[in-house]
């Protein structure tokens, strides 16, 4: 099931790179990423080596890794929180890295904190309040949820409220555009730095996989199968801040990838973390792919942000997802 995912995936890149109004194909493509891997000389103008080497090939490669990363954090919350409902956009963690990362750019505070820094501490003090308000709500696996969806809202004030009493007109529209989630500005930097970031995650979630399946009968039946709970919840919910600090930091907040591509993947492999954590990331991928792919020339040459186009499909798929869930219980 892995390899018939990478391979789609690996397709999935390539016609992303073959989609859009220049005139390339699939030999051009071919012929630019030899050039630059194994030096290889290819007969092609410079601007059809920019288009494909600094702009769509970035770009794919980008959407796959937040692709598979929000997708993780999605499958890690929902099985420690034992929720379905539990991304990181419905926990706040989105909003609150986004506040971190439009606080650095737009005000410059935090000093040598960096745009990724600045995120990741926005998104764990967001966690850390909606953890604190579903405790003074008395806990609960649902309290965790209407605190996030409290905490999101929250964020979301208070970085509007950065935008627009400190940025100029065209901070303005640059920063809302990228809150609405956007590949538009990829470049190997963010590729390497991502790409580092969700590979560790993923494997520091992979080796967790059977702590994670205890978590699903309850905490005190997790302890009691010997996982060390405390210690596991503190490694998986600092993981799952960072990797959607860094994912929040490249293309801005996108939403539903986390919440639809982890039932979307049970639905194949079934409940088993050590299967189901591979397929959702590689599902997340591809789906993100598709999604920029569609949100840079469906209206070309005007570009929808990719979180109104993951909303546009991820309402649907979860409701249709649900309604499968119910008939089948």
């Amino acid at each position: 099931m892995v390899a018939f995912g990478l391979v789609g995936l690996v397709l999935s890149i390539a016609a992303a790179m073959i989609i859009g109004p220049a005139d390339l194909g699939v030999g051009d493509v071919y012929a630019v990423v030899a050039q630059h891997l194994w030096g290889r000389a290819a007969d092609i103008a410079p601007i059809d080596d920019g288009i494909i080497w600094e702009l769509r090939l970035p770009r794919a490669l980008l959407a796959s890794i937040c692709g598979a990363g929000l997708a993780i954090c999605g499958a890690i919350l929902q099985s420690l929180m034992r929720n379905p409902l539990a991304d990181p956009f419905m926990l706040g963690i989105s909003s609150g890295a986004s506040t971190g990362a439009v606080l650095i750019v737009v005000t410059g505070v935090g000093g040598a904190l960096t745009l990724p820094g600045g995120a990741f501490v926005g998104a764990l003090i967001a966690f850390v309040l909606v953890l604190i308000l579903a405790a003074v709500a008395g806990g609960g696996q649902d309290k965790v949820v209407l605190a996030g969806i409290a905490g999101t809202q929250l964020f979301s004030a208070v970085t509007a409220f950065v935008v627009f009493s400190s940025a100029d007109a065209q901070q303005t529209r640059g920063v809302l555009f990228w809150l609405l989630g956007s590949l538009g500005g990829a470049s190997w930097q963010q590729v390497a730095l991502c790409g580092v970031i969700c590979t560790v995650g993923l494997v520091v979630c992979w080796l967790h996989s059977d702590a994670l399946d205890g978590f699903a009968f309850g905490h005190d039946a997790a302890a009691s199968l010997g996982v060390p709970v405390r210690r596991v919840r503190i490694v998986l919910l600092v993981t799952t801040a960072l990797l959607t600090a860094v994912l929040v930091s490249a293309a801005g907040a996108i939403g539903f990838v986390g919440l639809v591509l982890p039932h979307a993947a049970r639905m194949i492999v079934g409940p088993t973390h050590r299967r189901l954590l591979p397929v959702t990331a590689i599902t997340g991928a591809i789906f993100l792919v598709w999604v920029d792919a569609a949100a840079r020339t469906v209206f070309a040459p005007q570009e929808l942000p990719v979180g109104v186009v993951t909303a546009l499909l991820g309402v649907p798929i979860f409701v249709l997802i649900l309604a499968r869930r119910r008939r089948f219980r």
